[in-house]
């Protein structure tokens, strides 16, 4: 495997924590510039992108992983192409702003994995790390069950998975996937209630979330109420309630120790009576 950094600067000890896990396992190699630092990228646009360039290329990798989000997934959007992904046919494995990404594999028609990077795989506990070396290695996907039911109904469709924020941000460009016919999961981290609705009611007035079958709540986490006492698992509620879709939440995807990797790009069927997510 190919270890990157496309988006930010990471924490040492907690990358070097990660790397030894997966270094029980598989052979990662690290990218030539993967200590670099450029204000709160992880090095210049132009040294990011060879990184990933060069991972694709790599005949011997079967997956990349990049070392944590943050921000800067987005800048290297303009030099890929959809053709080299496609004939590349790696793993991606990620969240949080590595969406960005899982967006254009979406669009090449290559399965991803939405789920933690080298710096936060080590925390999980080793259920889901076994979850995670599962995926990658070709197993299928576990269920997601006990999940709250928001709005009932049954849907089925493939399952596109990320960021709320940064979904959005991908909103206008031509790097924003269609989601009409999938099953859509969404989280965040540290965006008050209000916000979260701003960027909700972006991509509604957009047109993006047109065709959607179903909808998959994860953790919002460290997304409190304001004084106005309206919580996010509210607001998405009132929110989605007019598009008569069923709606599951609390599912344990998203910026949490124990973040369950979810396969992106795959069918799902959601039963929101029985409050579950499952690969068909």
């Amino acid at each position: 495997m190919r270890v990157i950094a496309p988006s930010s600067p990471f924490d040492g000890a907690r990358f070097d924590r990660g790397l030894a896990l997966l270094q029980t396992r598989y052979r990662a190699r690290l990218a030539d510039t993967l200590f670099e630092r450029t204000g709160y990228l992880a090095g210049r646009d132009e040294t990011r992108l060879q990184s990933l360039l060069e991972a694709l290329a790599d005949p011997q990798a079967q997956a990349i992983i990049p070392a944590r989000g943050g921000f800067g997934a987005a800048r290297l959007l303009p030099q890929l192409d959809l053709e080299t992904i496609r004939r590349a046919g790696k793993w991606l494995v990620g969240f949080s702003d590595i969406s960005a990404l899982h967006a254009l594999w979406t669009r090449a028609g290559v399965c991803s994995i939405h789920g933690p990077m080298v710096c936060s795989l080590w925390e999980a506990k080793p259920e889901i790390q076994t979850q995670w070396f599962d995926l990658l290695e070709g197993q299928p996907p576990q269920p997601l069950t006990g999940l709250t039911s928001v709005h009932s109904g049954r849907a089925s469709g493939r399952l596109f998975a990320a960021n709320l924020t940064v979904l959005a941000s991908l909103v206008g460009t031509p790097y924003m996937p269609n989601l009409s016919g999938c099953v859509l999961l969404l989280e965040d981290v540290t965006e008050r209630p209000y916000r979260l609705d701003r960027t909700l009611t972006t991509l509604l007035q957009a047109g993006a979330l047109q065709g959607v079958r179903a909808f998959v709540i994860g953790q919002f986490s460290q997304c409190e109420p304001g004084p106005d006492g309206v919580t996010a698992e509210q607001m998405f509620e009132e929110r989605l309630a007019a598009l008569r879709v069923p709606v599951l939440g609390n599912a344990p995807v998203g910026h949490v120790p124990d973040n369950v990797p979810v396969l992106v790009g795959t069918a799902v069927e959601v039963d929101a009576e029985q409050g579950a997510l499952v690969w068909s």
